[in-house]
């Protein structure tokens, strides 16, 4: 099966290489990001975003990617945050401290 995308970097005297511009497009690579490498028993080597998990939720990933194109194409569009508006969402959550790494609780069905 031919490959959807080819596409070539050199490696530096210390083993360093550019992402291709293609590459970075078709995963969706920003800086920072983390990559893997998986290298099958054949010699083929398999890069893909680190993170990229059957657990992930797709639709947050494709709402994010259009909040930072978003950002990226009008950052005048980007408001500050209405201090009454802040105060009345801190009174309504009485403050409350949140772990977002936490595992959510089963529901009762």
């Amino acid at each position: 099966m031919p490959a959807a995308l080819e596409a070539e970097s050199t490696l530096t005297d210390r083993y360093q290489t550019t992402v291709p511009q293609s590459v970075r497009r078709a995963l969706r690579l920003r800086k920072r990001d983390k990559i893997r490498y998986s290298i099958r028993p054949g010699g083929e080597v398999v890069l893909q975003r680190a993170g990229d998990a059957a657990g992930d939720d797709p639709a947050l990933g494709a709402f994010l990617d259009f909040l930072a194109r978003d950002i990226a194409r009008r950052p005048r569009a980007l408001k500050a945050l209405d201090k009454a508006w802040v105060e009345r969402l801190r009174a309504l959550t009485g403050r409350a401290k949140i772990d977002l790494d936490a595992p959510l609780a089963p529901q009762d069905e």
